[in-house]
């Protein structure tokens, strides 16, 4: 009944009372191999912003200037896709953050008989901030740093993941900022500041905590990591390290780096080419890992 529509504005969490909300992108009858009504593959977004800013359903503002419609095209390709909120560092300071992703992935595996999505084929993906929140998810952290979760207990919490320019390290993302980053994670009151609630080096074990590379190990789903060369914002070595360490721990990972690109895929050309390509593999990606044809 509800196959090919947008569903916006769906409540899945009120931590403290404050209402988290999620828009849910379903699919068109017969787009994925399960077209004769078997349960579709679903993606869960998580939007950008130095988790201090950014809404749901935007991948920010240069790369949804280039019209990409990405939830729209994954639909297409046959999968349900929820992008949804989680507290601003402006309403509280991680773990929080990560948990309103996991309450995310929670209520669509709660809801999958509903919206006929099928629960073993959840994957995560997130730009920037999302990112980072989406390696998180997919490493079962629990943002105490010592890798409980997933790796305690066998169970990949999504079967995927695909992060676009991921803080992975806090406590060495400042010093592998490019010479000629915008902002850095050691800057005071930065976004990794105000996330922690405290400077990465005065407070290395948050920043640790709160960082994907601890949760790194072999209980790691696939993974699919994509930044730019040229990022100001997010040092690219974030990602080169974050895929060298799941490499070294037997997890299946592709890492691809687009030369000469800033963040949100901004060429110095100004083209949406970067982003298009990023928008193709990451869907290509998904599409093998849920084995759509």
């Amino acid at each position: 009944m509800t196959a090919g529509q947008v569903l916006r504005g769906i409540e899945f969490s009120r931590p403290g009372g404050l209402p988290l909300l999620l828009d849910l992108y379903l699919p068109a009858a017969g787009t994925s191999r399960a077209g004769s009504g078997g349960p579709v593959p679903a993606v869960v977004h998580f939007h950008g912003g130095g988790w201090r800013m950014g809404e749901r359903s935007s991948l920010g503002p240069v790369t949804d200037a280039f019209a990409l419609a990405p939830f729209e095209r994954l639909a297409a390709a046959g999968f349900a896709v929820v992008s949804a909120d989680y507290r601003l560092s402006s309403q509280a300071v991680f773990p929080a953050q990560l948990e309103d992703a996991t309450a995310a992935v929670a209520w669509l595996r709660n809801h999958s008989a509903e919206f006929n999505v099928d629960p073993g084929r959840i994957f995560a993906w997130g730009d920037s901030a999302g990112g980072h929140l989406a390696c998180l998810v997919g490493l079962g952290a629990d943002g105490s740093g010592a890798g409980a979760g997933a790796q305690a207990s066998g169970v990949k919490p999504v079967a995927a993941v695909a992060a676009w320019y991921p803080p992975t390290d806090l406590v060495r993302m400042g010093s592998q900022a490019l010479p000629d980053a915008v902002a850095t994670a050691d800057d005071p009151g930065s976004r990794e500041a105000l996330l922690l609630g405290a400077q990465p080096a005065d407070a290395p074990d948050m920043a640790a905590a709160a960082s994907p590379l601890s949760y790194v190990g072999s209980h790691a789903p696939p993974f699919f990591l994509a930044h730019g060369t040229a990022d100001r914002f997010v040092p690219p070595a974030q990602a080169a390290t974050f895929a060298a360490a799941l490499e070294a721990a037997g997890a299946d990972v592709e890492l691809l780096l687009i030369e000469g690109a800033d963040h949100m895929w901004s060429l110095p050309d100004k083209s949406p080419a970067a982003a298009q390509k990023v928008l193709d593999a990451t869907i290509d990606f998904f599409r093998r890992q849920a084995q759509v044809t």
